[in-house]
C-alpha cells in the first residue's frame, strides 16, 4: 500500500509539509548599487541587521546600499596611536639618542652578534 502513495513522486524533489499555520517573517526589499550601475535587489527580514555593501552577482564588485549617505560624525575622529607615539610615552628624544648611539656601538664593533641569549 505504501508503494502506491509514492508512485510517481521524485523522492526528495518536492516536499510533502504544508504551509497551513506557518507565520513568515516580514521582508523588506534592500537595494544595491554597484559602480557600474548594476542594480541588485535583495529581500531581507526587517529584523536583520542591513549590510552596508553586498557583492554585485554581475561583475563581483562591491555594490553601496542604494539610498543611504553616510552619517556624519559631529566628534572629530581621534587618530590611532602608532609604535612611535607609545615609544615617546615611555622615553624622551635624549634617552632615545644615547640607546641608539650605545646599539651603533655595539653593531659596530660586531659584539651584538657575539652574544648569545
Amino acid at each position: 500500500m505504501a508503494d502506491r502513495a509514492l508512485r510517481g513522486m521524485t523522492i526528495g524533489a518536492k516536499s510533502m509539509e504544508s504551509e497551513d499555520g506557518v507565520e513568515f517573517a516580514e521582508r523588506q526589499m534592500i537595494t544595491y548599487e554597484c559602480p557600474l550601475a548594476h542594480v541588485t535587489t535583495v529581500p531581507m527580514s526587517t529584523e536583520a541587521e542591513v549590510p552596508q555593501t553586498w557583492e554585485c552577482p554581475e561583475c563581483g564588485q562591491v555594490a553601496a546600499l542604494r539610498g543611504e549617505e553616510e552619517p556624519e560624525d559631529d566628534e572629530p575622529k581621534k587618530a590611532p596611536r602608532t609604535h612611535w607615539d607609545m615609544l615617546l610615552e615611555r622615553r624622551s628624544i635624549d634617552e632615545l639618542k644615547v640607546l641608539l648611539d650605545e646599539r651603533l656601538k655595539l653593531l659596530r664593533s660586531g659584539e651584538i652578534y657575539r652574544r648569545r641569549f
